[in-house]
C-alpha cells in the first residue's frame, strides 16, 4: 500500500488540525454510515484531540533540563531512588498506548532533586511517542547530564497493547526495559541496592493488587519534599 510522504512538521499543537485529522481517519475507516453518522461520535475528533494533547503527547512541551534545573547541592554519595512510578506512554509504530511501572535510581554527582521532580522527569519524556527500551535510557540520561548523577538507572515494566490486543495477542505479557549509566553501569554495592529496592516493589505491587484490586501503587522512596 503506498502511502503519501507526512508533511513537514508544524511549528506547535494545533487542536483543530488535530480534531479534523481524526475526523478524516474515521471517515477513512470505512464504518458503516449510520455509525458513522451517530451522535457517539459527534464530538469525538475534539475529544480526541484532547486526550492526544494534553495527556498522551504533553511531553514535547516539558524540558528535562528544567524539571532537574533547581537541583540542591549535596555532598551525599549514596543511592537515591524512588520506585513504582506508574507511568503510561505511546508506542511510535501503531500509536497504541502502554501503561506500566517505572523504578528510577541515581548516585549523586553533588546535586539532588526532590522526588515529585523524579516522577515529572518520567512523566516529561514517557508522555511521547517513545519505545520502551528508549524511554529507560531517557530516563537515565537525563539525569546524568542535566543533574550531574555519578550514575543513573530506569527500569521499566508495562503492559504494551501493541502486543496485547494486536499482533501476538497475549494478554498477560508485559514487556521489561533497563538502562544502567555512570557508575550503576558496574556491578557494585549502589546497583545491588537499587535491584533489591526494585525487586521489593514489585512484590509489594503484587501483594497490594491482591489485597485492593482498585489501589494505585505510590511512588516510594526516602522522605524529602518536592
Amino acid at each position: 500500500m503506498a502511502v503519501r510522504p507526512l508533511k513537514s512538521a508544524r511549528r506547535g499543537p494545533s487542536p483543530s488540525a488535530a480534531a479534523e485529522a481524526t475526523a478524516r481517519f474515521l471517515d477513512a475507516l470505512g464504518l458503516p454510515a449510520d455509525v458513522r453518522a451517530a451522535a457517539d461520535l459527534v464530538e469525538t475528533p475534539r475529544r480526541v484531540a484532547e486526550a492526544w494533547l494534553e495527556d498522551l503527547v504533553d511531553g514535547y512541551g516539558r524540558d528535562p533540563a528544567a524539571i532537574l534545573a533547581d537541583g540542591l547541592a549535596s555532598a551525599g554519595r549514596d543511592l537515591v531512588a524512588v520506585t513504582g512510578i506508574d507511568y503510561h506512554s505511546v508506542c511510535p509504530h501503531h500509536l497504541l498506548p502502554s501503561r506500566g511501572v517505572a523504578h528510577v535510581g541515581y548516585v549523586p554527582g553533588g546535586k539532588v532533586v526532590g522526588f515529585g521532580q523524579i516522577v515529572k522527569l518520567v512523566d516529561a519524556l514517557a508522555h511521547r511517542l517513545v519505545l520502551e527500551e528508549d524511554l529507560a535510557r531517557d530516563v537515565a540520561d537525563a539525569l546524568v547530564r542535566h543533574l550531574g548523577a555519578r550514575g543513573a538507572a530506569c527500569v521499566l515494566e508495562a503492559e504494551q497493547l501493541c502486543m496485547t490486543v494486536r499482533g501476538e495477542k497475549r494478554a498477560g505479557a508485559r514487556a521489561h526495559a533497563e538502562a544502567w549509566e555512570g557508575v550503576l553501569a558496574k556491578d557494585g554495592p549502589a546497583r545491588r541496592r537499587f535491584q533489591d529496592l526494585v525487586r521489593a516493589s514489585a512484590r509489594g505491587g503484587a501483594a497490594s493488587a491482591r489485597k485492593k484490586p482498585a489501589r494505585r501503587a505510590k511512588a516510594r522512596g526516602r522522605r524529602r519534599g518536592s
